[in-house]
């Protein structure tokens, strides 16, 4: 016998009782058809982007309105569906500190910067604001469980950083990213460090993916110049950039002793003067990538804007219709160890 989804069962009990045996078939097939025609899935996710603007002086702009910025996904013009001046969103933040070998005559500092950066964060700020602290060298270590808004907590372990081992920058990245990932709100990276990668089992493009999936915004604060023997490391200095750029946040380079004072100073203060906008995808054209190249534009020629430059959304399929549709979702593999 014909089995009928319950939203038929429920629409036509009544007169089924009474309608012909014809009618009753007719309605059979149609139920049948209904279960088995391909079903089109529509994207109804919303994609948030979180914009940085200044003027051409370098000073932030804090009191633009939706009016003024233009977002494409693939090329198409989005609507903009959510807007918010960011004083006053909460904030998930992940604190990464460098604590290799080469940092070690830097971590006083570090650890010194860092703590009159959370005390700004946290006891100054939201009382929503949360952060997760993790220290990297040939492994990456979870000082604090999880995120808290308890700056005691997060003050002691930053007092005990000692130097050791390899670097594995993408690996904190990818791992931090990760543990941003179900945060609500506004969720931040931010990278301590000295320079390259040596040790991770992840590369460059596999944490930027991971901090995309999260839609976490990475800053970068590159403590040099390096006294030992291999000198500055470049080639660090432009993946971190590539990151911070992709994420539409910034890397600060030179950043030693009283400099990471400022540089933390900085950051606290694009935290408080961002935007947040948001859209639902609308006739983006779909390729087998499943990377959407975003734009975010202002309508002022005067003014600047730094923000992610794509997502992971929808991609097309091997049939290439739209019920092909897959949709990407991050792999899932092995946990920073945790103090």
């Amino acid at each position: 016998m014909c089995q009928w989804p319950a939203r038929f069962r429920r629409l036509f009990h009544a007169r089924l009782a009474h309608a012909p045996a014809v009618f009753g078939a007719a309605l059979c097939l149609a139920a049948l058809w209904a279960q088995e025609a391909p079903t089109i899935r529509v994207n109804v996710n919303l994609v948030p982007v979180i914009a940085t603007v200044k003027n051409k002086a370098g000073e932030l702009v804090g009191k633009l309105q939706k009016e003024d910025f233009e977002i494409l996904d693939n090329g198409v013009p989005q609507k903009i569906e959510l807007f918010a001046h960011q004083t006053d969103q909460p904030l998930s933040v992940a604190l990464l500190v460098d604590t290799s070998g080469s940092t070690a005559k830097e971590l006083k500092y570090e650890g010194d910067s860092a703590s009159k950066f959370l005390h700004a964060l946290l006891v100054e700020g939201n009382p929503a604001d949360a952060v997760a602290l993790y220290t990297f060298d040939y492994d990456v270590k979870e000082q604090v469980r999880g995120f808290t808004h308890n700056y005691a907590l997060l003050e002691h372990p930053l007092k005990m950083l000692h130097g050791e081992g390899g670097t594995s920058i993408y690996d904190a990245i990818y791992f931090a990213s990760r543990a941003l990932q179900n945060r609500q709100g506004r969720k931040v990276i931010v990278v301590v460090t000295d320079g390259g990668d040596t040790t991770s089992s992840h590369d460059l493009k596999a944490a930027l993916k991971e901090a995309q999936l999260a839609d976490a915004v990475i800053y970068a604060a590159v403590v040099i110049p390096i006294t030992n023997d291999a000198g500055r490391n470049v080639g660090g200095e432009n993946a971190l950039t590539i990151m911070a750029r992709g994420t539409g946040g910034r890397t600060f380079l030179q950043t030693s002793g009283v400099q990471l004072d400022k540089t933390f100073a900085d950051i606290i203060a694009e935290l408080r003067t961002q935007y947040l906008l948001g859209f639902y995808p609308h006739e983006v054209p779909l390729t087998k990538d499943p990377y959407h190249k975003l734009a975010l534009r202002l309508k002022s020629p005067e003014l600047r804007v730094s923000a992610r430059n794509g997502y992971y959304g929808e991609a097309e399929g091997a049939a290439g219709t739209p019920a092909a549709q897959i949709s990407v979702t991050p792999d899932r593999k092995k946990e920073p160890k945790k103090k």
